[in-house]
Order: C-alpha cells, then structure tokens, then sequence
C-alpha cells in the first residue's frame, strides 16, 4: 500500500532561483476532458494530515481511502484556504483566498432584522426550534457566484450533504441559496456538536430525526459512574446523523447517476464530540486497550468514556460508508467516470475530545496545542488530500503546490466551462498528464486571536504572529529541510522576507461583507 510517512523532498535550489516572480494567478480554462466526469468531494471535519493510512496512520483502519490512494493520486503539499471551518468552507464555495474572501473566520453571530444574534447558549439552542431565523453563521451575500451554481450552469446536477456553516434560514445564504439542488444536514456549525441530533435541514424543510432534544455542554448525571459505559447512554442516542446523511446521499447518488453531478459530502467527521456507535467504539476498545482518563467535562461537547476509540472509530465509519459508495458506483456503472476527491477542512482539533497527539495527527508536522487547528502552522493547513478518477487518473503522487481556491476553476476545466474570477488555478492537467501551472505564490490571513498571515512561496515559508500587536516580524522556514517548522532562518534570508511581504501585501484587500470581526490591519514594512 502507498503511504506518504515523510515529508517529500522538494528540489535543492538557491534562494534567489527557487522564487518565482510576483503576479497573480490566472483564473482560467483549458479545454474539457473528453468525457465530463462526475465528481464526489469528501470533506472530514478537523482531519489531520497523517489521521489516515495512505499517508502513514498506523491505528485508525481506512482501508476503502488507502485502496483509492493506491489506484489514484495522493497530493502531499495541498493546503486548505483557512485553518477553521466556516471560512475554510467559504473560500472553497467562492474559490477566493483568506485576503480576498467574504468569511475570514468563524462568526456565532445571525444578522437579523431586530440586530446581531449570538449562537451558542442553551437559550439559544431552545429558541432556534421555535424560530428556525436564529439558527447558523454569518452568512454569504446573497447572489454571491458559487462552485455549485457554476456546475449547475454547466448541466451538473448539484448536491451537498453534511455541514454547511455559511448562513441559515432566511439568510438568503443556505446551500440552496447557492446553487446546490440538494441539501441534507446541518445548516449550522454549533449544531452539528452533537452527532444525534433531533432535527436535521433538507433543503429548506426542518427534519425530525426521532431524537430527543440535547443541548451541547451536558454533563453526566449527579452520582454517575464516569468508568461505566452506561452512564453516557443519553448522549448516545439511536440515530447517528452520519448514517441519515449517508442514506440520502445514496439515494441522491442513485437518482441522478444518468446525469452529470457534483456531490460535496461534508461529514462532521471527526470533529468533536466524538460519537460513534457503540459495537465500533469497542472494536477500538479492544485494539487499542482500555483509556484511564473518561472526558467528564467536555466543555461545549459532552462527555465521552473513551475518546481515543470513539475517535478511530469516526473516521473508519466514514471509510467504511466510502467503500459502499464505491461499490454503489460500481453498479451504476459511473464509478471509471467519477473523480472522487477526499481531505479535510482544516487541521486537527486540539480538546479534550480530540486525542491529535495520541493518533500523530499532524504526521510529519507539530501539531500540539497552537499548531493544529486555528493555527497557519503546517498542521493547521497541510491537508491530505487524494483524487481518485479510474478513466483519466494515472496511480501516483503529486507535490503540486496547491491550495483549496483551485477546486473552483479545477472543476470549472472539467465541466467544460469558464470559472468566475476567483484566487485559484487548476490543477486538472496534473490529473490527467498534462503541464501544469503553477502558482507564484499562496497567501493565508487568519483574524482569529492575535492575527496570523502566511505565505508560501515554492519550499520558503514566511510565517507572521501577533499581527493585531503591530508585529512586523516574519519567522521563514523551508519546509523541504524542516517541515516541521523548527528552525527561524529569516535573518539569513532578508531578500526572501521582503518579497513575501509584498506578496501578502498584494493579497489583502478589505472584508467585502464589512463584518468588523474578519477584518484584520496589517502593519507592512515600509
């Protein structure tokens, strides 16, 4: 089996020589592949870099994405836009960078007529089932161009089933607002906590799922034992989200395979709390042995008896729905033609929920508390990331340099049609044999905290921390030596720091959505 378990080495070249000339990417499209292949997009939730077999995970069983690692291409230096989920998923709808971009970082705020609501309080949780307008995240201009109205526009039937994040109802902002046919899930992020939940969204109508009602941050009950796997059987009840969301997108899968489609499955996997099962949690139990150390208080998650094992046990439950899929291709007679792609919204979690440094989450890259998750360290950003398409897609792995912006004009190439202004380029040709561009650079701005800017320019990374202090101190590493971005080497190379800071200069520009909390000021050397 292909496992990717070091960092790969990247071309030994002068400093001058290994940087390309500023510019900015060129959005555009080549022709169509000769046949407009289908196209599945599965998106873990807080995954790690090394969280799966084919690139090093020596715990956690993923054998249906390691056999189409084998038989496709797994990318190692592939980025998400954004180390956090809604603005992740923003850039990967809109196809514009964290500088550009319209959601900069999460925002538990609804704008409503009566004023700016918070989500995250029990109340609140009892006031969006009586009132479905309190419910979700700051949400997109309405009318904003999206991948999905971009496929619809090219024939695709359009579908996404998971968690959206990026506004709800009557926002004007729901996946059905923005070009998806089909939405299955959770519109909001805060909701999406818990794994059994008592309504889930289909398309504009609200669900019940057969579930009672229960808020995140419960606790055990007053005398429980924390030791007895009984006394978490309230927070564990009889529908498991993950299941009714892989039913219907089944089903939407079989409907519409005598079409052209685009599915984005954006599972909540593994994102806390850490659910699942309870027969596959005890398969773990068994492998990896009993935990000493129950979560009793979760925080805004609830308690869990053995997170390591519910952990596992959540990533291989969605391998084993992939390997279904597959086989569900397989007899449609659409499985040669469907590029299906698999990664993660942003790096691990690090919670009590979260066992990132028991699993090597981060593989190659730290990834302990301030490097994962939030953070635009590696292992907040480096994602894994495969391509599986059987009819064009030669076995193999890529060093492209690429980040999620380019899913928008990669599709877009694919679909045989022109992708609206965005940040990326496609990486279609890597794909399927052909030349492939390159980007001069990648830029990354995270609001979140004291403010964070990176940038990436062939193996130079620049890294800026504090920026909302005024810093105007850039950390470079080069990752091709030390991915694990140890050693600070800015001092040696000045000529290579003031040319990512023209870069990350011409990257920025102000928050279009005018929401204060994604705006960041950026101190520039003059």
């Amino acid at each position: 089996m292909k496992k990717i378990t070091h960092f790969p080495a990247l071309a030994s070249v002068p400093a001058l020589a290994a940087l390309p000339a500023l510019g900015a990417a060129v959005s555009g499209c080549s022709p169509a592949a000769p046949e407009r292949p289908n196209i599945i997009f599965l998106m873990f939730d807080d995954l790690g870099y090394g969280d799966l077999g084919c690139y090093g995970q020596e715990l956690i069983e993923t054998p249906n994405i390691d056999a189409l690692a084998e038989q496709g291409m797994v990318f190692t230096d592939m980025y998400t836009a954004c180390p956090l989920s809604a603005p992740s998923r923003c850039s990967i709808i809109t196809g514009q960078h964290s500088g550009h971009s319209q959601i900069r970082s999460n925002d538990e705020r609804v704008p409503r007529p009566d004023g700016l609501q918070p989500v995250g309080s029990d109340w609140f949780f009892e006031r969006m089932k009586a009132d479905p307008s309190f419910e979700g995240q700051w949400p997109l201009e309405p009318g904003t161009p999206t991948i999905a109205s971009m496929m619809r526009e090219a024939g695709y039937r359009t579908a996404m089933v998971g968690k959206w994040g990026l506004g709800g109802p009557g926002s004007g902002s729901t996946p059905n607002d923005m070009g998806f046919d089909y939405f299955y899930g959770f519109y909001c992020q805060m909701l999406a906590h818990s794994y059994y939940p008592d309504y889930l969204w289909e398309n504009q109508t609200q669900i019940a799922t057969g579930n009672e009602f229960m808020p995140i941050g419960r606790r055990l009950d007053p005398g429980a034992d924390p030791y007895d796997i009984r006394s978490y059987d309230k927070f564990n009840q009889e529908y498991y989200s993950c299941d009714l969301m892989y039913d219907k997108l089944e089903s939407w899968v079989t409907e519409n395979a005598g079409s052209p489609f685009m599915l984005m499955w954006t599972t909540t996997v593994p994102h806390s709390t850490v659910q699942a099962p309870e027969e596959e949690v005890m398969y773990y139990v068994e492998k990896l042995g009993e935990e000493k150390t129950p979560v009793t208080d979760g925080g805004w998650y609830y308690p869990v008896l053995y997170p390591h094992s519910a952990y596992a046990a959540m990533i291989t439950h969605i391998d084993t729905q992939l390997g279904r899929l597959t086989a569900k291709l397989k007899e449609l007679g659409i499985y040669d033609n469907t590029l299906i792609i698999i990664t993660s919204d942003n790096g691990p979690a690090c919670n009590s929920n979260s066992p990132l440094e028991y699993f090597h989450s981060g593989g190659p890259f730290q990834c302990t508390k301030g490097w994962g998750k939030r953070s635009l360290h590696e292992g907040g950003i480096r994602m894994p990331f495969v391509a599986s398409w059987p009819a064009r897609v030669k076995p193999g792995s890529s060093n492209y340099i690429g980040m999620f912006t380019d899913l928008m004009p990669t599709f877009a190439e694919l679909a045989g049609v022109q992708a609206p202004p965005c940040d990326g380029i496609s990486f279609a040709p890597t794909l399927t044999g052909r030349k492939q561009p390159k980007h001069d650079f990648l830029y990354w701005e995270f609001p979140g905290g004291k403010g964070l800017v990176a940038v990436r320019m062939g193996p130079w990374k620049g890294l800026v921390t504090n920026v909302k202090k005024g810093n105007l101190q850039m950390a470079l590493y080069k990752l091709d030596e030390d991915p694990g971005e140890t050693t600070d080497i800015a001092a040696e190379h000045p000529e290579i720091v003031a040319r990512m800071w023209e870069a990350a200069k011409a990257s920025h520009s102000a928050v279009p959505s005018g929401n204060p909390n994604f705006e960041m000021e950026i101190n520039y050397p003059q």
